[in-house]
């Protein structure tokens, strides 16, 4: 077993070397207003403060992709819900990413094969929070690739991508980063 400083420390490496991969890397357009968030989860983790995250997101800074700060556990508080979500029907997930959803971007998701989910807004148990019931909803059989949300209410729609480690989700968004560069999102 792994000394837990160990663990978390390569956790933060993993996650800021896909970081660093994917501020060299991914298209801007992939960017939603609010930034796009990347995190990753020790094993086991239970709260907040076992997922590490980009603090602010992956955001846009003189038109280029930019983490919003250093790296750190505890640092997204909603974006680690949803993995600690997916952990619990797969405990090898640990890592998700999100990214503005357009109808072309989860095109080219479905043209390299992954498999995605849409999330149902009619299904919605009231008390629970959206992104709480529909990240766990699409996941009783096994976690996607990805869960997509088309938006409502005002609200822009997201996609949720997710692994077993930084590295994959960053190069899955790094391929769809390469194939929208001709086509309109």
């Amino acid at each position: 077993m792994k000394d837990p400083v160990q663990e978390r420390n390569e956790v933060l490496y993993r996650l800021n070397l896909a970081v660093s991969h994917l501020e060299a890397s991914m298209n801007a357009r992939l960017i939603p207003d609010g930034g796009a968030s990347l995190v990753y989860a020790i094993k086991g983790a239970r709260d907040n403060e076992g997922v590490a995250a980009v603090p602010g997101g992956m955001v846009l800074r003189g038109g280029k992709v930019t983490a919003g700060g250093i790296c750190a556990f505890g640092a997204d508080e909603p974006c680690a819900r949803i993995i600690l979500t997916a952990m619990k029907a797969d405990p090898l997930i640990r890592c998700a990413a999100t990214i503005g959803f357009s109808e072309n971007v989860l095109g080219v998701f479905e043209a390299m094969l992954l498999e995605c989910t849409p999330i149902d807004r009619t299904h919605k148990a009231p008390p629970i929070s959206t992104m709480d019931w529909g990240i766990a909803a699409c996941c009783t059989d096994g976690v996607p690739d990805v869960i997509y949300d088309t938006g409502g209410d005002k609200k822009p729609g997201i996609l949720y991508l997710f692994g077993e480690e930084p590295l994959v989700v960053a190069n899955n968004i790094i391929i769809c980063s390469n194939r929208i560069l001709s086509i309109e999102l």
